[in-house]
């Protein structure tokens, strides 16, 4: 099944069962798909989801019209999400990544999930969703082109911020394993998240289910555009998935980089803050100092810095040596939104 909304209902539990070979391969990820699709629902529903009003204000003028519309329909405001709109969440998934994943996403899951769908609606969108399940090649083709046009207009301009929340987010939990285990991490996921017993328990608002996670782990994502509540990824070939309301979600997220860039200036020095800023992917020094416009000498010096103060993590690569932030230094991007 695809994700389920957390207005939670006191009878409704999705419980993840986990062997001890789940619990060592429970992990994080990113879902850039997931945040579009609920980007549409905030836009189709938006005076529910008053911390995107900043965001809101930013984009709505300047969707696409054709585009929206067929995600509209294919997303719906609420309820059963498709599973072919997301890949598997991981680390390092990308939007580009997502998005060629759903252009070769195989046509029979995706006439599995046209089928729940038109069983969900009604009217001119289950029309539009039938037509679709009938020609299923052609709406793959056309809903990874309004998949493109959306993201473009509406994730675009202000996924920098929002990958850097999901970051930082993914940053503070990974340090609360360190300092209070799995179930010290797990247990502050959510309100309706709890771990005991070999297992993790999600309320929900529609669906009980218990899932043996068979040693496949279970993979925890954070979200920005789904604050209101937790979701899940239950049905097979799809790895149990988790998603969770990112911490430090604010009214104010979307505010220009340049902004944030200014905030971290005024504590780090702009250097410093703008290294810091570029950090999250690898770096060498030299494509550091090339990024900055500064001396390789002293990108060095500010490295060291940033270094010293547990912002930045050097580790050698052959003969490169690579600079990436710390879960320190993506907390302390993450605050500053």
């Amino acid at each position: 099944m695809g994700p389920v909304e957390g207005v939670v209902h006191p009878d409704h539990r999705v419980e993840f069962v986990l062997s001890r070979g789940d619990i060592q391969a429970v992990r994080f990820g990113i879902s850039p798909g997931h945040e579009l699709a609920h980007a549409v629902r905030v836009l189709l529903r938006p005076q529910q989801h008053p911390l995107q009003w900043g965001w809101l204000r930013a984009v709505r003028d300047r969707l696409p019209r054709e585009g929206f519309r067929l995600l509209a329909a294919v997303i719906g405001d609420d309820g059963y999400l498709p599973d072919f709109l997301t890949a598997a969440p991981s680390w390092d998934m990308t939007p580009a990544a997502e998005l060629e994943a759903l252009r070769s996403t195989p046509l029979d899951p995706m006439r599995v999930d046209f089928a729940k769908m038109v069983l969900r609606s009604s009217g001119s969108r289950q029309s539009a969703l039938r037509e679709m399940q009938d020609q299923p090649a052609r709406a793959r083709a056309m809903i990874a082109d309004a998949w493109q046009e959306v993201w473009d207009a509406a994730l675009a301009p202000v996924w920098p911020q929002l990958e850097r929340l999901l970051r930082a987010d993914i940053a503070v939990r990974s340090r609360t394993i360190a300092t209070s285990g799995i179930s010290g991490m797990a247990n502050g996921l959510h309100q309706n998240v709890s771990w005991g017993a070999g297992a993790v328990r999600v309320r929900l608002r529609r669906h009980s289910e218990q899932v043996d996670c068979r040693g496949s782990g279970l993979v925890l994502v954070p979200s920005v555009m789904s604050s209101w509540g937790c979701m899940v990824l239950t049905e097979p070939p799809a790895q149990p998935t988790l998603f969770y309301p990112a911490r430090g979600v604010t009214a104010g997220w979307a505010r220009d980089a340049a902004d944030v860039a200014g905030a971290l200036s005024a504590l780090l020095g702009s250097a410093r803050a703008e290294i810091l800023l570029g950090a999250g992917a690898a770096r060498t020094t030299s494509q550091v100092a090339a990024d900055t416009g500064i001396a390789v000498s002293t990108a060095s010096h500010h490295l060291t810095v940033l270094r010293d103060a547990g912002l930045i993590a050097s580790e050698r690569d052959g003969a490169r040596m690579l600079h990436l932030r710390t879960p320190l230094g993506e907390a302390m991007v993450g605050a500053v939104l």
